[in-house]
């Protein structure tokens, strides 16, 4: 099950079924399952509190995702940006909607295995989440 909530900002427009369609074959191609999602719409301020409280971090990021995954059953609270996204698509010189379904399933692709942290990582996630907006 997915659920999509917003925190401090109006949820952002999405097909939500389709949505969900999409994030649910994209876990299965890497044979996952999708157990417990919930995306937790937020603002900078709110991403910032979080990013300080649970990980000691303090800095503004477009996602935290908070993983609870047993086996191949995906499961997890995701945080997400919307300030953070639209910057971003300002930044990339991307459509704000791309960007924001971007932002949706690299939190996915974390608990499918995919990092982003080390040298050549990066590029592997990025290739992964082109191959995941092109099945949108």
């Amino acid at each position: 099950m997915i659920t999509y909530q917003a925190q401090e900002v109006d949820l952002p427009v999405l097909d939500l079924p389709h949505t969900t369609a999409w994030i649910t074959r994209v876990a299965a191609d890497y044979g996952k399952r999708i157990g417990e999602i919930a995306y937790l719409f937020c603002s900078d301020e709110r991403i910032l509190e979080v990013n300080r409280q649970y990980l000691q971090h303090d800095y503004y990021t477009d996602i935290i995702t908070f993983d609870y995954t047993q086996g191949n059953r995906l499961s997890a609270d995701l945080f997400i940006s919307l300030e953070t996204v639209g910057s971003n698509a300002r930044l990339f010189q991307t459509p704000y909607d791309e960007e924001l379904h971007r932002v949706l399933i690299h939190g996915i692709l974390h608990l499918c295995g995919l990092h982003d942290k080390e040298e050549g990582e990066r590029e592997q996630m990025e290739a992964a989440e082109n191959r995941a907006l092109e099945m949108r």
